[in-house]
């Protein structure tokens, strides 16, 4: 809560949303010095800005990290975190369970820059081991994956790809830094949409990229100070609002959540139910091993064909394709966050027509 906090002269207990776009120089001296790296100080709100300092500042302390770039959006994070630092001909090996968006980024988007890129079962520990090699520059995850639940050994997916000198980024947005630390797992980068459980309340866009000082001033920096997609000060001060907040927030989740998962996993109308903290998953045991709780999120399978019959019929929740909300929210997966990758794709993953 009081973590990266930068008081102005005027001493305001809450942080101040800096709501400008340049700075300004004392002399022509000090703009050269500032702009050669010559003296301490901002230069231009898409290089830094203070209230944006202070919502990295404390992302890095609740994940544990030395640094954090505060992104745009969180795809514009999972975006920059690859593109900072591949190349043409580079090879990145990635769990096929994915956000629709990441899916499209490795299948679809990478390959135009010559890109190489490799969609496996994360799952299977072999799959990382046949196919990350020497050519491979990084390895991309996200566990639990959105919306199949899978998990992911991210230690010993961290182990096979530091074997090869292969960077691992970890996409936690489901967990939170609350619940999961991946860097302690052994993870070099961590990436975030600050848009779901950080804001807490669907108000703002935004995203975050984790990692130490040298991927940050080598990588991260320069790719981010150049093409632009940083966040906006508001945008900053709202999610500094949601991180204070965020760890009972989360606690409540998971509460709810294992409790709509116990009961759903014993409806006869229900076909599946899949929920990493459920005895029943077949990642249970590692999900308690790197997740201190299961997380908000439910997925299930309903017998039949009639899931917007079924969405339709709702009282209580509100269909939508957010998550991390106050307020409970419902999606159909095939239509909405998974229907760019298309029906093969779907099947690839494991997402029926059915799924909610």
């Amino acid at each position: 809560v009081r973590g990266g906090l930068l008081r102005s002269e005027h001493g305001e207990t809450s942080e101040a949303i800096f709501m400008n776009s340049g700075y300004v120089f004392k002399s022509a001296e000090e703009a050269k010095a500032r702009f050669a790296g010559e003296s301490e100080g901002y230069l231009y709100s898409r290089y830094g800005n203070p209230t944006v300092t202070m919502f990295e500042n404390r992302m890095a302390l609740n994940e544990g990290s030395e640094s954090c770039f505060a992104a745009a959006s969180g795809m514009a994070a999972v975006f920059a975190s690859l593109m900072s630092y591949l190349k043409s001909g580079d090879e990145v090996v990635s769990s096929r369970a994915l956000f629709g968006s990441c899916y499209q980024i490795i299948d679809q988007i990478l390959p135009r820059y010559g890109i190489i890129t490799h969609l496996i079962d994360g799952t299977d520990l072999s799959q990382w081991e046949k196919h990350v090699t020497n050519k491979t520059k990084c390895v991309f995850l996200e566990s639990p994956s959105n919306p199949t639940m899978e998990i992911i050994d991210i230690q010993a997916v961290s182990k096979i790809a530091h074997q090869h000198n292969a960077l691992v980024i970890v996409d936690n947005i489901l967990a939170s830094p609350v619940l999961q630390k991946p860097m302690d797992l052994g993870a070099d980068i961590v990436v975030y949409s600050g848009t779901k459980h950080i804001d807490g309340q669907g108000r703002s866009i935004g995203g975050a990229i984790l990692s130490s000082q040298q991927l940050y001033e080598e990588y991260i920096k320069p790719f981010m100070r150049h093409t632009g997609p940083t966040l906006s000060p508001f945008n900053a001060w709202i999610l500094l609002k949601g991180l204070e907040t965020l760890e009972y927030r989360m606690d409540q989740h998971c509460h709810n959540a294992l409790k709509v998962a116990n009961y759903l996993s014993q409806h006869p109308k229900v076909e599946k139910t899949i929920y990493p903290f459920l005895k029943n998953h077949p990642q249970y045991a590692l999900a308690k091993k790197q997740m201190s709780k299961g997380g908000s999120i439910v997925t299930f399978i309903i017998k039949g064909n009639n899931a917007f019959e079924f969405m339709n019929a709702l009282n209580l929740f509100d269909i939508s394709n957010n998550l991390g909300d106050t307020k409970s929210l419902v999606t159909h997966p095939a239509t909405t966050t998974h229907r760019v990758i298309g029906e093969e794709g779907r099947k690839k993953l494991n997402i029926p027509d059915n799924m909610i």
